[in-house]
């Protein structure tokens, strides 16, 4: 806080509003990372992550009848948008003035910035209650493609004392060789793991995988990978529920 009449009168009514501006774009841009990984969704002919449909979340398209466009993510992403625009206006408005000009210190002003924010954080919060996540369908695109291989090189290293460059190699030739044949992660072959291995390791060791065909398919299953997590901060159910506990 400011300790003289000075800097309270001439300098600090200019200095809160271009800080509270910076608050508003930090707001906003957030805001619309977090609506542009869900528009992607509405990409997929089978999203996983959707708007509940109806009401204010979404509307059918005038053009395509099997299109519902989520209008929510769309006015949202757009006041996000006016957010920053208007949080750019303090410090544009005080550029270049002598101290005490009033130009910054427009109450108006500064408080239709704030309450941009405002609006983007409520129509936020409706975004995050209408969301409607198909856990099933998340499974399914996870195990569509190698996801999870990194997870093949880690265990080699923390389990077996592998180098991780030799295991991301290994796990790197099991997906090119999978990805030449059409074949998916819950139906590679076991010896041809163990043939790759043997020759991406050959020199090293006694070239024979430690991993046992069970634990080789555990590896790469993506929800084995989210609960085997120990780090702070990772995406455990434990760990989570601990970040939501302290929010």
């Amino acid at each position: 806080m400011p300790t003289t009449y000075y800097d309270a009168h001439q300098i600090a009514a200019v200095d809160h509003p271009v800080e509270v501006g910076s608050i508003v774009t930090s707001i906003a841009l957030h805001a619309g990372s977090f609506i542009e990984d869900v528009m992607t969704q509405y990409a997929q002919p089978r999203p996983w992550i959707l708007l509940q449909e109806g009401g204010n979340n979404t509307c059918v398209s005038s053009a395509m009848p099997q299109k519902r466009n989520p209008g929510l993510l769309n006015s949202t992403r757009a006041d996000a948008s006016t957010a920053i625009t208007l949080a750019m206006g303090p410090g544009i408005r005080a550029h270049n003035l002598p101290p005490g000009m009033p130009d910054a210190k427009e109450v108006r002003d500064n408080k239709e910035m704030v309450n941009s924010a405002v609006t983007v954080l409520r129509k936020w919060d409706d975004i995050l209650k209408a969301l409607v996540i198909d856990q099933g369908r998340a499974l399914e695109e996870l195990n569509s493609d190698w996801t999870a291989s990194q997870e093949v090189a880690d265990v080699l290293m923390r389990k077996y004392k592998l180098p991780f460059r030799l295991g991301l190699h290994f796990a790197s030739e099991v997906v090119e060789y999978a990805r030449a044949n059409d074949i998916k992660p819950s139906d590679f072959p076991y010896d041809q793991a163990q043939r790759i291995y043997a020759e991406t390791t050959k020199g090293y060791g006694n070239g024979v995988l430690p991993m046992s065909e069970e634990e080789f398919r555990s590896t790469l299953n993506p929800a084995a990978i989210v609960d085997n997590r120990r780090t702070i901060g990772g995406p455990q159910p434990a760990e989570m529920e601990r970040m939501l506990t302290g929010a």
